[in-house]
């Protein structure tokens, strides 16, 4: 048999290879293979990450074998020694996983320096600065990756030492300061850990390795997998790759650039480097960079070349590339290449002028935009008149674009509190780290002092779609005194701020926003995305501003119309609660004549909005308990309102008390107890239609769903009364008008015996949110804090109320499809649940052949997107028919 590989060589890998390389990995064996200009080095795979967590995480002997002898390669390749003192090889040792996860995983460069390698670099460079500052930031990075001292300790040395010696920049700092520095930082070691800083190299890469492989289970690392939906499983590989050197003088320097902008989707070089430093320093902000177009003066020949290269990358690749470079003597050397994060307006941008370009075609442009990314364009933006007169204190960068206000809080748990207590908050720092990311995921918007474009804090806040202003260096943050100084103005925790990311601006006080616009490169992908789908997407919408919301968002119909959300609006709550107070049946018809007009004005207006579009209106669902009031305040002060005595008004609450309402009097049972609530609805449901049809000369069909049917028998009493009364109303009005009759799937014996049900029904709207909760025996209210606890121990890898089960739920509903459609082949299937909205929920209803997903209106134009995805994936796969 075979033995398995778990190291492999730059020179042996390909872009195909990602699963097991990981994304860098892949990208440097990929750019090696097409000749570019890549240090050499080597991957120990995802597959080795595994390995060591099944091995107690241990590196075993098998594996450090290949490590050795691929790093034996390495100084064959580059003639240099690893642990030389004439001629020594250093490494860096990076992260590196499937899935691009910047900045959440380690670094550690410089690797195999020691206090005599050291002063070999420094003879041999005849630069004794350079080797000293490569040497104490290893110290640094070794320090805090392998030995987990904080790295405010070692600051807090530098920082001195540069006030001592008079020192503004890093680089002032002379090869005698920093060999004192490195002095400190190796005592801080032995305090730290009582042991000596390893002068070893071969010891340092071992523990360098499984460092980066304990990373991938680092706080922000799981953190940012959860927010962005990473397998937990997947590992991450570790690349080990020779150093090159940008922080050699002034001949040398690093950068990030981006083949086109990350924020705005513009076609142009974006980026920005630094001379004299290492890639470290332009991602963690401590140095403010200048833009990738002045590197054409410092560097001439290496930025001809650069330009030559990041266009044939993203060629290559098809795609915008994020490249990582070093500049050592004038000479370019690539670090990493791969597709770039960017902002969804970028998104869509460069997917469409891709199109045009001849580069790729709509399904790939379509494939790119992520469903959740939309939530980013439908952001609002300022107030045109608060704008105007905001007052602007400071300028940054326009790091990630958007508008947000909020009160500024200093640290990242700050943050997360406030946001928890339903506060907008401004995460505001000197730089962000990713010790940040939990801060960043709840802040409306973050402000740095420090900081480039291609900061920790921008590309973060690019991929989550938050506003961020980045490098505004009029701040002056006390972070310790939670006060924040902008000239002459004074901000303490709390106060507000608002941020314009498009701009770059921070602005005093607390600003109105609007909503956003979508039109031009947006409305040409989605224009794609509804050629491509072929599920419908309709939308939820109880009142006529979400109508007109979702039929601006490109909604097909309403899915799913919930009445009893009219109820409770103030001229009419009154009447509901007399309705339910009544000893009579008369007394109940009294009250409900008062609701019916107020109910078919609330359907002509939908109706209106509409036209011919579907609109499927649910009867009353919820038990009637839920319209009255429960303290003993509340229903003396009712009492009042409505002349009822108290002692009659507690005595009905506790009669319609129940211990268990999901399951209680609520649904089809409530129109079986008390069918002239059906009828008062079915009246004004038709009665609406009637007159729309009339007035506007719309051919409409109205679709009325009878909730939580688990019998036929129970469905087809209250279909009885529905239809009766429809005819009664056509009859009067003398005007015949087709219309459907279906029920809501939201009990399991629904879905088992839907071939019975479909006798009846005219359509099925799967209830997602209650069949789930039926299914699992949970309540989607009182178990979101055990949900949590499920997703974090691994029971489940996803919120089966956001994402429908498929084992399980989703069963019931196949089940119900197969079985809806052997009795009433051309009968109407949707979903109407809090899935109708979520991508692999939508996947999933597409598979399985239903006809549409219903979900909240600011989730339509993320379904269709996932319905268009889904299919093009059904195209790929070779199985373009549903069940």
């Amino acid at each position: 048999m075979e033995k398995k590989k778990f190291v492999y060589s730059f020179n042996e890998g390909s872009k195909d290879m990602k699963e097991l390389l990981g994304g860098k990995g892949a990208g440097l064996a990929e750019m090696t293979k097409i000749g570019l200009p890549v240090p050499f080095g080597f991957t120990v795979t995802t597959q080795a990450c595994s390995r060591y967590y099944q091995d107690g995480q241990k590196l075993a002997d098998d594996l450090a074998g290949e490590i050795f002898e691929k790093l034996a390669e390495l100084e064959e390749v580059t003639g240099k020694g690893f642990g030389s003192k004439e001629n020594p090889l250093l490494v860096s040792v990076r992260s590196g996983a499937k899935i691009s996860m910047p900045g959440m995983m380690d670094t550690i460069l410089n690797l195999g320096l020691n206090d005599d390698t050291a002063e070999g670099l420094a003879r041999l460079t005849e630069n004794p600065r350079f080797a000293y500052d490569s040497y104490r930031r290893f110290i640094q990075m070794f320090g805090e990756v392998v030995m987990e001292i904080e790295k405010a300790k070692f600051d807090a040395i530098f920082d001195t030492k540069k006030e001592k010696e008079g020192c503004r920049f890093d680089v002032e700092l002379t090869a005698g300061h920093l060999k004192t520095i490195i002095d400190d930082y190796k005592a801080l070691v032995k305090k730290e850990t009582g042991s000596c800083f390893p002068q070893n190299p071969g010891d340092q890469l071992m523990e360098a390795i499984k460092a980066v492989f304990r990373s991938w289970n680092n706080e922000r690392a799981i953190l940012y997998r959860q927010l962005n939906g990473i397998a937990e499983d997947m590992g991450t590989a570790v690349n080990v790759q020779a150093m090159v050197f940008g922080n050699m003088g002034e001949t040398s320097g690093t950068g990030v650039a981006f083949t086109r902008n990350p924020a705005n989707g513009q076609t142009a070089l974006f980026g920005e480097f630094l001379v004299n430093a290492q890639g470290e320093d332009v991602v963690a902000g401590v140095r403010t960079p200048q833009p990738i177009g002045e590197m054409e003066k410092a560097f001439p020949e290496a930025y001809k070349e650069f330009l030559r290269i990041s266009k044939l990358l993203e060629n290559h690749y098809l795609d915008m590339q994020d490249i990582e470079f070093t500049i050592e003597k004038n000479r370019l050397f690539l670090l990493q290449t791969r597709n770039g994060k960017r902002t969804a307006a970028a998104t869509v941008k460069i997917a469409v002028d891709m199109v045009k370009e001849g580069l790729i075609d709509k399904d790939t442009a379509v494939m790119r935009l992520e469903p959740a990314m939309i939530d980013q364009l439908l952001h609002p933006r300022f107030d045109d008149g608060d704008l105007g007169g905001a007052e602007r204190i400071a300028k940054g960068l326009p790091a990630s674009p958007g508008a947000a206000t909020g009160r500024i809080y200093f640290t990242a748990s700050d943050v997360v509190a406030a946001a928890e207590n339903g506060i907008a908050a401004i995460l505001v720092r000197l730089e962000t780290s990713p010790e940040d990311l939990a801060g960043m995921a709840a802040a409306q918007g973050i402000l740095t002092a420090r900081g480039g474009m291609t900061s920790h804090a921008a590309v973060v806040a690019r991929g989550m779609g938050k506003c961020c202003v980045s490098g505004c260096g009029e701040l002056h943050i006390d972070e310790e005194g939670h006060r924040l100084n902008i000239g002459n103005t004074v901000l303490k925790e709390g106060d507000y701020l608002s941020l314009d990311g498009t701009a770059g601006e921070v602005l005093l006080g607390q600003l109105k926003t609007v909503p956003a616009e979508l039109s031009g490169d947006f409305e040409t992908i989605m224009g794609w995305a509804d050629e491509l789908r072929s599920l419908g997407v309709r939308a939820n919408a109880d009142n006529p501003r979400d109508a007109q919301q979702a039929l601006d968002f490109g909604a097909e119909g309403i899915g799913l119309c919930r009445t009893e959300h009219m109820f409770f609006e103030e001229e009419r709550i009154p009447a509901v609660r007399r309705m339910i107070l009544a000893d009579t049946e008369k007394e109940r018809r009294e009250a409900l004549s008062f609701l019916l007009s107020y109910q078919k004005d609330d359907f002509k207006r939908l109706y209106q909005i509409m036209g011919e579009r579907p609109v499927t209106i649910r009867l009353l669902d919820p038990p009637l308990h839920e319209f009255l009031p429960h303290t003993e305040d509340e229903i003396r002060q009712l009492s009042e309102q409505i002349y009822v005595p108290y002692e009659k008004l507690a005595k009905k609450v506790e009669e319609l008390h129940e211990f268990n309402p999901m399951m209680g009097h609520r649904g089809c049972r409530l129109a079986v107890t008390y069918p002239e609530i059906a009828e008062m609805q079915a009246e004004a449901i038709i009665a609406a239609a009637i007159e729309v049809r009339r007035e506007e000369n719309l051919n409409l069909v109205p679709e009325i769903m009878i909730p939580l049917a688990g019998m036929k028998n129970e469905l087809a009493d209250v279909k009885a009364t529905v239809e009766r009364t429809a005819q009664s109303v056509m009859a009067r009005e003398g005007e015949q008008i087709p219309y459907l009759i279906g029920t809501m799937i939201e009990l399991p014996r629904a879905a088992l015996t839907a071939d019975e049900i479909a006798e009846e029904a005219e359509f099925f709207s799967f209830g997602t949110n209650d069949l789930t909760q039926l299914t699992f025996g949970f309540s989607r209210d009182d178990t979101g804090k055990m949900i949590k606890e499920y997703k974090e121990k691994g029971i489940f890898k996803e919120d089966p109320f956001q994402s429908i089960d498929e084992d399980g739920v989703g069963w019931l509903v196949e089940t119900g499809t197969k079985k809806g459609r052997a009795v009433r082949p051309g009968i109407h299937l949707g979903i109407c649940g809090e899935h109708g909205g979520d991508p692999k929920s939508i996947e999933f209803c597409d598979r399985i052949g239903l006809n549409y997903v219903s979900c909240s209106p600011f989730r339509v134009p993320a379904a269709r997107l996932a319905a268009a995805q889904a299919r093009i994936k059904r195209l790929l796969n070779g199985s373009e028919k549903g069940c």
